[in-house]
């Protein structure tokens, strides 16, 4: 980037920072003075819950110019620096060798799909089930299952955001957008996304999108059955980060997309996966089982000792669980 374009690019991502956080600001005092998170309620002065709303609307739009920004000129927002890259150097990884069994999973329309990879399996086999506690317990009773490599939040922040979607996004130049905020623990709670997009506001000062309210039932469902203690070693990982690190650089074709779909069996195949015994089914599409494989790749690699945790060390709330994405 030359040097006017990049203090451009600069100069218009702190200008959607600093809007977006005085209309967070705006919010938190409007919610302050309505007594506490009750979307519903009109506050001193006479301003309603349509003003309220269209003050979240407003800050949404500005956090989506912010990472449109920094997607548009990655080193504006410090992500194509040398040590933010998802592998040193910017370099492919040495494909992985699997010597323990491990379970990738990711959520789908059915419930949750997995890729469980056994050593001398010729390929990953996929496994669906509803809850993500029969998917795992069934793997884990046939194969002696070691690790789990989960997509979804591990560690709710109680009044923050988390580092370890701050750090995943900066290492994913031009596809930080795949990588949603996780909400306060408060937040998933909620019966709505009006009523968590209030309270996440209070508790931390960003909104509510639609894309990461839908995931709320799925998050709250790991983080229920996390905290039952399931006798296995359980930890978060980030798909386009674990492409990403397979081989240097994310990938940008989008998932859904047939050039998507080449890429990522690529990626695998440069990661030492062969392709999966099968691609889709009934409640499950491609990109869903090449996700699950994805992140099984780097339960493959946390078995072996070599994961890299994002933050090192991982940040702990009152939950107790580590909170940090491993590739």
């Amino acid at each position: 980037m030359k040097p006017d374009e990049r203090a451009e690019a600069d100069a218009a991502l702190e200008a959607a920072r600093r809007l977006s956080r005085a209309a967070a600001a705006v919010e938190r005092r409007l919610v302050e003075a309505a007594g506490g998170p009750r979307p519903d309620r009109e506050v001193p002065g006479g301003v309603t819950a349509e003003v309220r709303v269209a003050l979240r609307d407003a800050t949404e739009a500005l956090e989506a110019v912010e990472q449109a920004v920094a997607d548009r000129h990655p080193a504006a927002s410090g992500s194509a620096t040398t040590t933010s890259r998802v592998a040193e150097g910017g370099a492919a990884l040495p494909a992985v060798e699997v010597t323990v069994p491990v379970l990738g999973v990711d959520g789908c329309k059915a419930g949750w799909v997995g890729a469980v990879l056994e050593p001398g399996a010729p390929r990953p086999r996929v496994v669906v089930a509803a809850t993500i506690g029969a998917l795992v317990e069934t793997v884990r009773l046939s194969t002696g299952l070691r690790v789990v490599a989960v997509d979804m939040p591990i560690g709710l922040p109680d009044r923050s955001t988390r580092q370890a979607d701050a750090l995943a996004r900066r290492a994913l130049p031009g596809k930080a957008s795949t990588v949603f905020s996780t909400l306060t623990r408060e937040a998933y709670a909620a019966a709505s996304r009006a009523e968590a997009d209030v309270v996440n506001r209070l508790r931390c000062g960003q909104g509510v999108g639609a894309q990461a309210f839908a995931l709320h039932a799925k998050v709250r469902e790991v983080d229920e059955w996390l905290r039952s203690r399931p006798t296995v070693e359980v930890v978060e990982a980030h798909p386009e980060l674990s492409f990403a690190t397979m081989v240097g650089a994310p990938l940008l074709p989008n998932k859904k997309t047939p050039e998507g779909r080449a890429a990522r069996l690529a990626a695998l195949r440069a990661g030492g996966l062969a392709s999966p015994s099968i691609l889709e089914g009934s409640g499950y599409a491609a990109d869903d089982v090449l996700d699950a494989c994805a992140v099984a790749w780097t339960a493959v690699r946390h078995a072996a000792g070599d994961s890299v945790s994002r933050p090192d060390p991982p940040e702990v709330f009152s939950d107790g669980l580590p909170a940090a994405i491993r590739t």
